[in-house]
This record gives C-alpha cells, structure tokens and sequence, in this order.
C-alpha cells in the first residue's frame, strides 16, 4: 500500500542493505538509529555502561546503559508480580564482540544467511547498550513468541520504555527477520507511539 511506500522510502530501505552508510546519530542518546544503513564507530562505547546482576541474566559480564538496566529491572519486578520470569541473555556487545560473532556465522553459514541472522560490526544495536535479548525458563529463541513471558511483554514492554525491535512481517522495514525475543530501550513516550500505533522504531524515526 502507498503507506508501505512511503514508510519504506523514508526509511532508506529502499536502497540495497549496508550501500549508502551513515554514521549514527548519537546526540539522539537512547533514540538512536542503528541499522544496516547506520554504523557506530569501531571505537564508540556508552559511558554509562553498569553491570546486570546475575540474578537477571544467564552468564556473567552482562552491561547495559543504566537508563535501561534500570527500567529494565522495574519490568523485571512487574513481570514478577504475575509469576512471570524475564532473563537478560544478551545484552552490551562490543564492536569487536559483534566482529566475532558475525565472522564465526559467516564461515559456519555464508554471506546471504549471515547478513539475515547477525548485523556487522558496528551495525549492532546491542553496541548502544540499550538493547537486549530476553528469554524466560525452559524457551529458547525459536519458541520464546510462546511463552506467557513474551505476551505480557507485548501488553507491557512498552510502559517501561521496551519495544520489540523486529516484529513479525515488519522485515521489509527494518532489514532483520523477525525476533520476538529482541527489545530497544527508547524511552517510555517513544515505545508508547510505536506500540500504540504499531509501527517500527525505523518508522518513528523517519
């Protein structure tokens, strides 16, 4: 539809995938855009960078930006309140962390595979931060969308400042498959207009 369009066009996805690089923008602070046409710096880390108590997270060395961590941690506790459990199990990943990552894909998968599945360097949102892969006791990432976890998350996540950064059907738009289990800290008032109006953070961007 002509909104399609439009969305697609202010969005740049219009053009091939990591052509047409730009640096992030990252006086946005935690609006940010990080994507496969948005790069962070080899060299950018957050300053405000605390460690996740392991009570949170699955392994150790677990960061996020406070703002974050902190709201995550209020989520945590409501989450709880309904015997629900949310585990961080991934969270900050450097630069040369994500480098790793995506070559360890590439030589196990190939380019196409690779490019669908992780983000190069410097095109990870997990390298602002703000970001977080989340999981809950006995789900593993193919099955977390089943779980009582991730529909209270649909319902709430966004009171606390939470989206769900790669919705379903939504690939065209933000460049990755669907993640039911990837979540962007922006900020309670910009979650609200994407979850209300049930757009992608690349569209409220725009």
């Amino acid at each position: 539809n002509s909104y399609d369009v439009i969305a697609i066009i202010n969005t740049g996805t219009d053009k091939e995938k990591y052509t047409n690089i730009q640096q992030t923008d990252t006086s946005k602070d935690t609006l940010m855009l990080n994507n496969k046409y948005y790069q962070l710096s080899k060299d950018y880390i957050p300053d405000d960078l605390v460690d996740v108590k392991n009570w949170y997270s699955y392994g150790t060395n677990a960061k996020l930006r406070e703002i974050a961590y902190n709201a995550f941690v209020n989520m945590y506790n409501a989450a709880k309140e309904q015997n629900l459990t949310i585990i961080i199990n991934s969270s900050y990943r450097s630069y040369q962390e994500q480098e790793e990552i995506y070559n360890q894909y590439l030589s196990q998968h190939g380019q196409e595979y690779t490019d669908a599945y992780a983000a190069r360097p410097g095109h990870s949102e997990h390298q602002t931060g703000l970001t977080m892969d989340v999981t809950t006791y006995g789900a593993n990432g193919k099955n977390f969308d089943q779980t009582d976890e991730f529909k209270w998350l649909q319902d709430n996540a966004h009171l606390y400042g939470f989206i769900l950064r790669y919705p379903k059907d939504k690939e065209y738009l933000t460049g990755y498959d669907y993640e039911s289990w990837h979540y962007r800290y922006v900020g309670v008032e910009a979650a609200t207009i994407i979850h209300d109006n049930n757009i992608t953070f690349d569209e409220y961007y725009a």
